[in-house]
């Protein structure tokens, strides 16, 4: 049932007139393409925009962690200051001896009170180091609190801001149980909430280091301390440009700062934006409170922070819809104007159209001597012509089918007009033959074996095909026979692949080559004659050697036989009676093409090789059948 609707709804299109057929060929063309480029585009311009905004960001991310990377490598360079200032670390070590002291006289049971000594000695140690952390603290623009602790955890600070941490005895057991197994490097910690001495909460991210004297011994511990105010800036500063907002994260997926402020400290290692920000940095989309988001991410190879920007999908496309409405117009208003130019040309191409096929109709009817009489040099025109060409062509194809036959015919002919009647010869060899065996003249009797079987192969049809290996059956008896009559003078070698046996070919193509060069090319300074014929196999066709070490010839009567050769003209039959060379050449080029046929080469002296060009084609399995007698 389906395909009787295909088949009505084709035939209805084959029904069109010409006029609407044409119509509705150029609107195919046109609204195709246009359609197809608008899709590029609008995709090629989303794709656009969204590479250049991830390429931008991920600059601009780079530029961010850039400038935290150099804040916090100056936060570790601030905690490294200690180990130069002998001043904080003799400080340090008088307070560490002053309160294990203390510590030994109260676990021995005797408490006192703090005497005026101890207490000197306490607001010394308090202004030494703390005076230092004041200088330390002005060093680096930003940083809100630098708190230095004894051995015992005792602390002495100084903040820009005068806030100050209430939970400091729970921070630096923190702080001390996280960098006790550390050799000094500086430790960075991430954001943390706390309540500071004026009772408000803040934010604030830290650089740990402890702190030991000229034995690496440990003898304290700074923490500087500085507010995520620092942040705000550079994060408020990218936000604006990308128009999207930003989320910072350490490598434990804990929140160090985002623009809202509503996840600060907040752990999001189980979330699916950490999770799929996985990787140094990248891109994605995912969809928040109902809304698609393009994510953008890249990690610092110093502190492994990552900065996750999410960019609203409407604020990447809004100018790219845009762009979509005015292709779509433009597109419309394209496909309106085609449709009027496509009515006015269908209407013009249709009047030549309709007398060509007019002129066709002769040509089907038999007629090849019309001619399309064309005015104008348009497509139309120039297939008028064509066609005319092509007539013409048709015509010369005749004529030449009809002199290949003629060709072909006479070739035959003449190669026929050299043979007697086979019967005749056949019985009359045979008597001959059965006579010399009954006189035991057994010598006599294989010559005339051998010119038997010689003959009954080549007065068979020449028309025919044989076998490659019937035919180099048939040269070797040749060759054979002529050693009966040049006893041992020729010696023939053939190297020809054993899968080639089968292969199909026209008789007597090698024959008459060895023919003229036992007959023109023997040299009689020589006790012998050294014939060969090699088999070369190429991509393209079969390349047959057949070389002899006669005589050879000059280059003058070797241009002058090829180009005998390869002159077009009838085949001449030969002196002797035989088929000669050019015939051989004939009926190659008649069966298998003018890319075939024979090449020779030729120096004094040295001999000939004949060179003949086969096709390279499947064997074919073919059954000899043996004339009768």
């Amino acid at each position: 049932m389906k395909a009787k609707r295909n088949f009505s709804w084709w035939s209805w299109i084959g029904d069109m007139s010409m006029e609407r057929k044409l119509l509705l060929v150029f609107l195919i063309i046109i609204i195709l393409p246009l359609s197809f480029i608008s899709l590029i585009s609008f995709k090629s311009y989303s794709e656009s925009i969204e590479h250049n905004t991830v390429t931008y960001s991920e600059k601009l991310i780079d530029q961010m962690m850039d400038g935290i990377d150099d804040y916090i490598e100056d936060m570790k360079r601030i905690s490294s200051m200690p180990a130069y200032v002998n001043d904080i670390k003799q400080n340090l070590i008088r307070s560490n001896r002053y309160y294990e002291d203390k510590a030994r006289i109260d676990s021995g049971g005797n408490t006192s009170s703090l005497s005026p000594e101890d207490f000197d000695l306490l607001l010394t140690i308090q202004r030494g180091i703390e005076g230092n952390i004041s200088f330390i603290n002005n060093i680096k623009r930003g940083t809100n609190s630098v708190y230095i602790f004894d051995g015992k955890g005792n602390g002495y600070y100084s903040a820009k801001d005068g806030g100050v941490r209430l939970d400091l005895e729970q921070s630096y057991k923190f702080w001390s149980e996280q960098a006790k197994d550390s050799s000094g490097e500086a430790l960075l910690f991430g954001t943390q909430a706390y309540t500071s001495n004026l009772q408000s909460t803040r934010y604030a991210f830290t650089v740990v280091r402890k702190i030991v004297d000229g034995l690496w011994n440990p003898i304290g511990l700074i923490a500087v301390e500085a507010n995520i105010s620092n942040l705000e800036n550079q994060v408020a500063e990218l936000d604006n440009v990308t128009h999207g907002t930003s989320l910072i994260v350490d490598e434990s997926g804990k929140v160090v700062y985002d623009s809202n402020k509503k996840l600060l400290t907040t752990d999001i290692s189980d979330g699916e934006l950490f999770k799929k920000a996985s990787g140094s940095s990248g891109s994605f989309y995912n969809t928040q409170e109902g809304k698609e988001r393009l994510n953008i991410y890249s990690s610092s190879l110093k502190t492994n922070w990552k900065v996750i920007i999410s960019i609203p999908v409407d604020e990447l496309t809004r100018n790219v819809k845009v762009t979509r409405n005015v292709t779509l117009a433009a597109t419309f208003i394209i496909i309106v104007l085609a449709l009027i130019i496509s009515m006015v040309l269908s209407f013009a191409l249709t009047k030549p159209l309709k007398q060509m096929i007019q002129v066709m109709k002769k040509v089907q009817g038999g007629d090849l001597d019309v001619t399309f009489r064309f005015r104008r040099r348009d497509e139309i025109g120039l297939l008028g012509h064509q066609f005319n060409r092509m007539l013409a062509r048709i015509r010369q194809l005749i004529q030449d089918i009809y002199w290949i036959e003629q060709q072909k015919k006479e070739a035959e002919l003449q190669a026929l007009q050299s043979q007697i009647n086979p019967h005749f010869i056949y019985n009359t060899l045979e008597s001959i033959r059965m006579t010399a065996e009954l006189n035991d003249d057994v010598e006599a009797a294989d010559m005339i074996s051998i010119l038997g079987r010689l003959l009954r192969y080549s007065t068979s049809d020449l028309s025919g095909r044989t076998t490659m290996n019937q035919e180099l059956g048939y040269v070797r008896n040749y060759v054979e026979l002529l050693n009966c009559r040049y006893p041992n003078r020729f010696l023939l070698q053939i190297d020809v692949p054993e899968e080639l046996g089968k292969y199909a070919i026209i008789k007597l193509v090698f024959q008459p080559i060895i023919e003229n060069a036992a007959y023109h090319g023997l040299d009689d300074s020589k006790p012998q004659m050294h014939l060969s014929i090699r088999c070369e196999v190429t991509d393209r066709l079969l390349r047959f050697h057949i070389r002899d070490d006669g005589c050879g010839m000059d280059s003058a009567t070797l241009s002058l036989l090829n180009q005998h050769l390869q002159n077009e003209t009838p085949p001449k039959r030969s002196i002797n009676g035989g088929i000669g060379m050019k015939n051989v050449q004939q009926r190659i080029r008649l069966h298998y093409g003018a890319a075939y046929g024979i090449e020779v080469y030729s120096e004094p002296g040295e001999g000939t090789d004949v060179i003949l060009s086969l096709p390279l084609r499947e064997p074919e399995e073919i059954k000899n059948q043996e004339p009768e007698e």
